[in-house]
């Protein structure tokens, strides 16, 4: 017993050595807030990272400007890597509830972060935010694009969401989530095909079964294959190729056991 208590005891010392030398060696964290770091002249666009060109900054600039003064809404851009202003910014440009502070850093695995104002999420929900990180700030796209596309189509899909009123979904409609779109049309094609083929003698189609399982394909052809596309484009050609690779699906389900039938040697 004794010898389990003096266990602990010298067990509670080391963690309690770690965290005190942890704490008591380690540097200054003068990034957290460090107003030092700020531009005297104010700019809605600071790039400690280097992401931007200078012509990129200028412009960006200025169109960050000429559309708060048009429709109220503060748009704020900081890029950083190794250290960052942190909450001094706020003061710096009087951060509101109608503003969003876009935050590039390229030390994580999405270099996109966000900081809203309350009255932002009326018109552009918590979701849209997510998607919208998801969106430009992967890897894969820093990968094709560049950091600085990342930066400066996240800016533009803001203001053309907040100047139509408000977006539900990041407009515009990336080749892989499309990709992802006809996989989920044909896989519903093929539930609809399978849940079809007749049963009965002299019975065309299984309308009973397919209605039975219509929840199933319904929500991967109708919810995951043609609400993204409708949701985030206008154009006509996505849709199509959804609905033919729903309707392809189905015949090849439908009709693989016709095939087979009528393949088989007769005995």
């Amino acid at each position: 017993m004794q010898q389990n208590w003096l266990h602990r005891l010298l067990l509670s010392l080391a963690v309690f050595a770690l965290v005190f030398s942890t704490w008591a060696f380690a540097p200054v964290a003068h990034a957290f807030n460090n107003p030092d770091l700020l531009p005297k002249i104010q700019t809605p666009v600071i790039d400690l990272a280097g992401i931007l060109t200078d012509v990129q900054e200028n412009l960006l600039a200025k169109d960050i400007e000429e559309f708060e003064t048009q429709t109220g809404w503060k748009l704020r851009v900081l890029t950083q890597f190794d250290q960052t202003p942190g909450r001094a910014v706020k003061d710096y440009w009087g951060l509101d509830d109608k503003s969003v502070l876009l935050v590039a850093d390229e030390r994580g695995g999405n270099i996109l972060n966000f900081s809203v104002g309350r009255q932002v999420y009326p018109f552009l929900s918590r979701t849209f935010w997510v998607e919208l990180q998801t969106r430009f700030g992967n890897q894969y796209f820093i990968r094709e694009n560049g950091e600085d596309q990342s930066v400066l189509q996240s800016i533009d899909t803001i203001q053309g969401c907040l100047v139509q009123g408000g977006c539900r979904v990041v407009p515009g409609l990336p080749q892989e989530q499309w990709i992802l779109t006809l996989i989920t049309s044909a896989l519903g094609g093929v539930i609809c095909g399978i849940a079809s083929i007749p049963r009965k003698p002299g019975q065309v189609i299984a309308w009973q079964w397919a209605l039975i399982f219509s929840p199933l394909w319904g929500i991967l052809f109708i919810a995951f294959g043609i609400g993204p596309v409708v949701s985030r484009t206008q154009e006509w050609l996505p849709l199509v190729r959804n609905i033919s690779g729903f309707l392809i699906g189905f015949l090849v389900a439908f009709l693989t056991p016709v095939f087979n039938h009528s393949s088989s040697p007769e005995a």
